[in-house]
């Protein structure tokens, strides 16, 4: 694993009935949904080091602080950013923001573990077993 700091991911998407607050059940206006705002920083972050990653790991988001800042209406265009800014270990730290065709609608960090996929689904999938 060779993760570089400053390393940067984008995610973009078009706001759509489906990804409103509306649908999302946060809220009741049509609306980009600060959940599917969250899933794009976390998709942003997940391009900005998977590169870097063997093919047996992943990354698992773990913690967000952010804020969403401005609405978004259907048929605008919006992206995520994400930098990474810390690494200790197989813990990450980005620097994320959103945006739309206006500029920013939110920001914050977020952090990630670096993951093996074979051994992080089979505890999973142990809980069963419990």
């Amino acid at each position: 694993m060779s993760i570089e700091i400053g390393s940067k991911g984008r995610a973009e998407t078009a706001v759509t009935p489906d990804n409103t607050a509306r649908a999302a059940g946060s809220g009741l206006v049509p609306v980009f949904a600060t959940p599917w705002m969250v899933a794009l920083m976390e998709s942003a972050a997940v391009q900005a080091v998977q590169g870097a990653l063997s093919p047996e790991e992943g990354t698992v988001g773990t913690r967000l602080d952010v804020t969403h800042d401005a609405a978004t209406p259907i048929g605008m265009r919006v992206w995520a950013e994400a930098e990474l800014t810390a690494a200790e270990g197989r813990k990450l730290t980005f620097a994320v923001a959103a945006y739309d065709e206006t500029g920013k609608i939110g920001g914050g960090t977020h952090e990630r573990f670096v993951i093996r996929t074979d051994k992080f689904l089979a505890r999973t999938q142990a809980k069963w077993k419990l």
